[in-house]
């Protein structure tokens, strides 16, 4: 069997992949943090329950949850992270509350020998884990108890009456009940941070957050594994550039002196499928104006130059339906391209072909204005007990309420049956097109497989599970499957122009799919170092997370192919831009996801900036740079084969590309990324609590930052426009044309009738 080396190698890599993958996350959340059954003083005073805690969660979520700050470094970035918050200030409370018992004012006022002694008291109540299995019960000090008390009503009083610096509104939480449990829920947050594990001398988040006062700081481990990666990522790069070296020159197909593609005639469903483009340039507009609204909640915490914006729309809401519309129009962008693709892979169109691409599209459009809704309703309150399932579930790039959530599944199903129908009659042929087929049939299934891990987990579930299976949809569904599926399609693309064999292409495609998947899959692990899990998720996730590094460093060569199979015969020309936007991928591979991603992947980096603004750095080049990117330059090749016959006005599509590009290099060099260095400075020196307080984020210098991010912004959305307008005039030119041919049709109707009389 031809490839059956790599069949062999790319199913070996998946099957101990994920065996690994989830023998250790079962193991992960089999030992999650313990949520007590009851939390009580030394004095028999209960505070607590373990149901007010898992309603504080709830509550939490209803808010915005991840989009109105964080929970251990996971969330939005302009309110504080609130577990490193909370620890903090009951940190220097029980510190202050000592001073109180000896007789002093604070705990600044007492001499530096008195205050060492104090710090160490502090050290070692706070750490000494007073939670017993057996009863369930959380034991703590009357002084604790004291400062959640009125730690509690302090977050009453910022949800109550909001705050500008945080981008909370007045009144987004003004029930009492529910502030308490809000208090008990961040308080639980900040326990499992600084109380350790039984029998261990580290936290159950491994010592995160940074907070000095509590002796918390990076574990051995975190030291070790980091080590291990850079040697790893050293020797992998080597191993690579070794095998590369010493592979055969790829088969060289002879390129036709004339665009094979050029009379190509769209069926009904491909003509169906157009109007799914249009909805993606729609969305990337509407995305776009929602991140710069988004970003300005930081300078302008409460409105928009002057305007109470956030009346209606606070900062929660248009960073949820930024981050969601995101996901919406990169996965629109890709599936609608599938839908595109399969019919002339096939060679038949199937019976009803059409209509269900109609049907999904009107059932896309309903999820997308429905949940977008919703999340709206749900955040501001007004769903009641229904805001996880038709509101917003609170957990980031998995926002949307379940219904909503489980009709896009729904939906993906039904995308995967169209397309299955349309490839079978390719598949039933036994020709060299057919591994790569299957490879295509193959990343298909995974797309709605993977998306459903998000259903894994339910509305009361532990935080745990609920990160771990979260991580599976951000990582494995929208990195990983989704990355795949493009990659064979896009292989499909170069052999339909005939720029590539099949051969050369198939085992392209296999074997960068063996290489990607063999560090992205058990790699899911570096975004859970500090989420309750155990120490060898550490190792796992430092480890083949570097392994993910290394297949980027030969994207330069991917680059160069690309740009010289736009220039080998005059006819490419025509598909420039789509494949100039294919070179940009590359490019923001390497820096987005190679250079930017491993900056704060090893554990040691992570420990210090998870939750700051070089997470977004990452954020914003990998998923734009590489997934947006790479959404349209699908987009265009497939507008492209609508009309091949069609002459672009290209002036559009070179502003596009160029200030797309420009603007995302614009915004992360003059504004995120000096402001995440900023923060990791801080955050090191002073602890994590400092790095996310409006007293670093607010003064003057973070404030001129954030300013200048709105430089790239302006040139980032000049692409976005000049992108929109460039496929508006293809629409506007098309009906234009399908109109002159329809009154030519009635003219020469008229003309013979008036012969014929």
């Amino acid at each position: 069997m031809k490839f059956k080396k790599l069949w062999i190698a790319l199913a070996f890599v998946v099957a101990v992949s994920f065996t690994i993958l989830g023998g250790v996350g079962f193991k992960m959340i089999a030992n999650a943090p313990p949520i007590p059954t009851q939390v009580v003083t030394t004095d028999g005073e209960k505070l607590f329950d373990r149901q007010t805690i898992q309603d504080g969660q709830n509550v939490w979520q209803s808010l915005g949850g991840q989009q109105i700050g964080s929970i251990w470094g996971h969330g939005s970035y302009v309110a504080p992270d609130w577990t490193a918050d909370y620890l903090h200030r009951e940190a220097t409370s029980i510190l202050d509350e000592y001073a109180h018992q000896a007789g002093s004012e604070s705990f600044s006022s007492l001499p530096l020998e008195k205050q060492i002694l104090l710090k160490e008291k502090l050290k070692t109540e706070l750490r000494t884990n007073t939670y017993d299995p057996n009863t369930g019960n959380l034991v703590i000090s009357s002084s604790r108890a004291k400062v959640f008390k009125s730690l509690a009503n302090y977050y009453e009083d910022i949800f109550a009456k909001g705050r500008v610096e945080y981008a909370i509104p007045k009144n987004a939480l003004t029930d009492h009940e529910k502030s308490m449990q809000l208090g008990s829920f961040f308080f639980w947050t900040a326990w499992v941070s600084t109380t350790n594990r039984p029998n261990s001398d580290i936290t159950y988040t491994n010592n995160w957050p940074h907070e000095p006062l509590v002796a918390n700081n990076p574990t051995s481990s975190s030291i070790l594994w980091s080590i291990v990666s850079f040697v790893l990522l050293l020797a992998g790069i080597g191993g690579l550039i070794w095998y590369m070296a010493s592979k055969p020159a790829n088969d060289q197909n002879d390129v036709p002196s004339s665009d094979p593609l050029f009379n190509l005639k769209a069926t009904p469903s491909q003509q169906a499928v157009i109007k799914y483009f249009y909805v993606v340039v729609a969305l990337i507009v509407a995305q776009v104006g929602l991140g710069a609204l988004t970003a300005h909640y930081g300078v302008e915490g409460n409105g928009f130059f002057g305007i109470p914006l956030d009346k209606w729309l606070p900062y929660a809401v248009t960073r949820t339906w930024h981050t969601q519309i995101g996901l919406f129009w990169i996965a629109t962008s890709w599936l609608a391209t599938g839908l595109f693709i399969a019919p002339a892979v096939g060679g038949i169109e199937p019976k009803g072909q059409k209509l269900g691409v109609n049907l999904l599209f009107a059932a896309l459009l309903f999820v997308v204005v429905g949940s977008l809704v919703g999340e709206l309703l749900g955040i501001k309150q007004m769903l009641g007990q229904y805001w996880f399932w038709f509101g917003a579930q609170g957990y980031e790039y998995v926002d949307l309420g379940r219904f909503w959530q489980v009709l896009l599944f729904a939906g993906m199903v039904f995308w995967l049956f169209l397309v299955f129908r349309a490839l079978r009659p390719a598949l039933s042929k036994a020709d060299e097109s057919r591994p790569l087929l299957v490879l295509f049939l193959i990343s298909a299934i995974c797309i709605p497989l993977f998306y459903a891990a998000g259903l894994m987990y339910g509305q009361r579930s532990h935080v745990v599970k609920a990160e771990y299976w979260r991580w599976w949809v951000v990582h494995l569904w929208v990195e990983g499957f989704f990355e795949v599926f493009a990659t064979v399609v896009i292989a499909f693309l170069f052999t339909r122009l005939r720029l590539l064999s099949i051969t050369t292409a198939t085992r392209a495609v296999l074997f960068s799919t063996v290489i990607f998947l063999s560090g992205g899959i058990i790699g899911t692990f570096h975004h859970l170092y500090f989420t309750g899990a155990p120490t060898i998720v550490l190792a796992l996730g430092a480890t083949f997370s570097a392994l993910e590094v290394v297949p980027l460093v030969l994207v330069g060569f991917e680059a160069w192919e690309n740009i010289r199979l736009s220039k080998v015969k005059s006819w490419m020309s025509s598909y420039k831009w789509p494949i100039y936007f294919f070179v940009s991928v590359a490019f923001w591979n390497f820096v987005g996801a190679g250079i930017f991603g491993f900056l704060i992947n090893p554990p040691i980096s992570l420990y210090y900036v998870q939750g700051l603004n070089l997470t977004p750095v990452h954020g914003h080049t990998a998923l734009f740079g590489v997934y947006g990117m790479l959404g349209i330059g699908l987009t265009l090749f497939c507008l492209k084969l609508w009309q091949p016959e069609k002459v672009w006005k290209e002036k559009l599509l070179a502003i596009s590309f160029w200030s797309l590009n420009a603007g995302l290099v614009f915004m992360v060099v003059l504004s995120l990324l000096p402001i995440g260095l900023i923060q990791a400075y801080s955050a090191i020196e002073y602890g994590t609590w400092y790095a996310r307080s409006s007293e670093l984020m607010q003064t003057s210098l973070m404030q001129n930052l954030r300013w200048l991010r709105v430089f790239g912004d302006v040139v980032f959305a000049v692409g976005v426009i000049a992108l929109g307008l460039f496929v508006f005039n293809l629409f506007t030119s098309y009906r234009l044309r399908v109109k002159i041919s329809e009154d030519e049709k009635i003219k020469g109707k008229d003309l013979g009738a008036l012969a014929a009389r």
